[in-house]
């Protein structure tokens, strides 16, 4: 998480794209997740962007690819 966010330079800036992603099923019926990430904008510079999302703290789950690549992603 970027340091400025703990002192209010960071605010939110509404959310990038949806993506439907189908992940593993859940008692024999299909599961899909709706997921979109959150945009933000540094108020000092005027860059939106958004934060990575930290998966090493999954090295034992099993996570579908797909959804691997929209948590990677950038906006």
């Amino acid at each position: 998480m970027r340091e400025d966010k703990k002192y209010g330079n960071v605010i939110s800036h509404g959310f990038g794209e949806y993506h439907t992603i189908q992940d593993f099923p859940i008692r024999g019926r299909a599961t899909y997740l709706h997921v979109r990430k959150r945009k933000w904008l540094d108020k000092d510079t005027g860059e939106i962007f958004s934060y990575e999302w930290e998966l090493s703290e999954y090295d034992e789950t099993h996570l579908n690819a797909e959804f691997v690549a929209f948590l990677k992603e950038g906006d």
